[in-house]
């Protein structure tokens, strides 16, 4: 006879969950509302005084086109980084995942980066390619590119791809490599004694195999792009020069902490919220259908 052990107390579990509750609640739920409810209202720069106006921050928004260019900005820039970031992980956890000596260590120092804040891989990265003093910056300009990420807006928008991939490149290689290690030997191994080659071994098993931990970063990759890379926007360009490298979630503090348009501001950061959603919602609703678990 199969024994099954009964859990009696039934406050615990709410008592357990009740913390995260409280966090999520706190920290989110009650500041996307008042993002929500102050997207609705025309307010001073201080803060003082605050009128009802509906949705004339929305119309207002939708007429500019700086923010459309600033969606076009954040397409582009989210769309490399995202690529870059998961293919360059993916290739160095396939290497780290084989056997050679001092691997340990390797992997080690690939998973580093995760721990350096956004705006300290900004400044790093605005140190080694500051076109007078960077020890990068100045190796170019010596080998005739006329490198100046604070003049041209395409050197700058490369700047904080770079700095932004370097950033992430940790946090997907880590999965990936748990992802590998987590494939049966023997499919592989079986593979190989029927002839396949490493490059079809790898498209035909261990991609598919991967396919989960591959979706999965596809969506935190997204929304890291969308808000995560405030710090290294902020670090390096401010969203120069000519707002060549102003996103999304850039353009919500200058219009709203410079600018002084709060209700605007809180519109721009609603609109953003939906944008990520709606992109979150077609990942699942599309993408993992070719996903295999």
């Amino acid at each position: 006879m199969e024994k099954r052990s009964v859990f009696t107390n039934k406050l615990l579990p709410y008592a357990l969950l009740a913390p995260q509750l409280a966090v999520t609640l706190v920290f989110f739920y009650w500041p996307a509302s008042q993002a929500v409810w102050t997207s609705f209202m025309l307010e001073d720069a201080f803060g003082t005084s605050s009128e009802f106006v509906g949705f004339e921050n929305y119309v207002h928004l939708f007429q500019q086109p700086d923010y459309y260019a600033a969606m076009g900005t954040t397409l582009v820039f989210s769309s490399a980084v995202t690529v870059l970031s998961m293919g360059l992980a993916l290739l160095l956890a396939v290497m780290a995942d084989k056997q050679i000596r001092g691997g340990t260590i390797y992997r080690t120092l690939l998973i580093w980066p995760y721990a350096v804040a956004p705006a300290v891989a900004g400044v790093l990265w605005l140190f080694m390619f500051q076109p007078s003093l960077g020890m990068l910056g100045r190796g170019l300009q010596s080998m005739g590119v006329p490198w100046n990420p604070l003049l041209n807006g395409e050197h700058a928008m490369i700047l904080v791809v770079l700095a932004a991939t370097w950033k992430q490149i940790s946090y997907n290689f880590l999965f990936f490599l748990a992802g590998l290690q987590s494939i049966p030997k023997s499919l592989i191994e079986a593979a190989a004694i029927d002839g396949a080659r490493p490059t079809r071994r790898f498209w035909t098993i261990v991609f598919p195999l991967l396919s989960p931990t591959t979706f999965f970063l596809l969506v935190v990759n997204v929304v890291y792009v969308f808000f995560d890379t405030f710090g290294i926007i902020d670090a390096i360009t401010r969203g120069g020069p000519a707002k060549a490298t102003e996103t999304l979630v850039y353009k919500v503090y200058q219009d709203g902490r410079l600018g002084g348009d709060l209700g605007g501001s809180a519109a721009q950061s609603v609109v953003l919220m939906v944008i990520v959603i709606a992109l979150t919602a077609i990942q699942f609703r599309y993408v993992e259908r070719k996903v295999t678990y």
